[in-house]
């Protein structure tokens, strides 16, 4: 698969070299640059992005309006930066088609994480996952195994009483070991669906899951909490 390319649209060009700087970090190198609604979309039609990091406030207009000029020829994902966080304003924003809406300020590196989920969504960007296997049967990180069908945890041979969901997990986790998973990504890839609301959720999967597979579960070494960005499934 051909990298993706980024078109970020904002005309604060120390912003727009910070989040360059965090995506080119994860990997990231096709990434273009506009600082206006019309710079915006000669790029676009230039360069056929495969995600628009868009700007609310714009010189020559709001970044709505762009947003609805690409939705009538794509279906490619837009994340809107604003300094307006006010409820309407990121209702509004994904009622004329945006996926993301991110306010300001803002962590790049975080950022950088959602224009991956977002990708992977979209079916853009896949992440090479190493993992080992046993027999090409088992897939086996530190001291933890799971079957080929995603049904099976062991913890040092022993099966793990865990529910659907908690599987889910696990297999997120040990596909990933030693990586940040946002919260967004988990929660899209357990549940199928989108995480808006759905923080509390996810969090008393993961206390619970915590219970079963560490050996203190108030002090976690297994699944660990990143600030601001995630979990991170640490293998010994």
């Amino acid at each position: 698969m051909d990298k993706p390319c980024i078109l970020i649209v904002d005309d604060e060009s120390d912003l727009c070299y910070l989040i360059k700087t965090a995506l080119t970090k994860e990997g990231f190198s096709e990434i273009e640059i506009a600082g206006s609604i019309k710079e915006g979309w000669d790029k676009f039609e230039a360069f056929s992005p495969n995600i628009v990091i868009l700007d609310v406030m714009l010189p020559d207009g709001e970044g709505y309006d762009l947003c609805k000029k690409i939705r009538e020829v794509s279906r490619v994902p837009v994340m809107f930066l604003s300094a307006k966080s006010d409820e309407i304003d990121k209702i509004l924003g994904l009622a004329i088609g945006g996926d993301d809406y991110i306010t300001k300020p803002f962590s790049p590196k975080e950022l950088a994480f959602r224009v991956k989920a977002q990708l992977r969504r979209a079916g853009y960007y896949t992440m090479e996952i190493p993992v080992q296997t046993i027999a090409s049967k088992t897939i086996a990180v530190g001291p933890f195994s799971m079957n080929d069908e995603e049904t099976e945890v062991m913890k040092n041979g022993e099966i793990l009483e865990l529910t659907a969901k908690e599987v889910g997990l696990m297999a997120c986790f040990m596909r990933n070991p030693n990586r940040i998973l946002s919260k967004e990504t988990l929660f899209e890839r357990v549940w199928g669906e989108d995480f808006y609301g759905a923080d509390n959720t996810l969090m008393v999967h993961i206390r619970r899951l915590r219970e079963k597979i560490e050996d203190t579960p108030s002090k976690p070494t297994f699944i660990t909490t990143v600030k601001g960005l995630g979990y991170r499934f640490i293998t010994r």
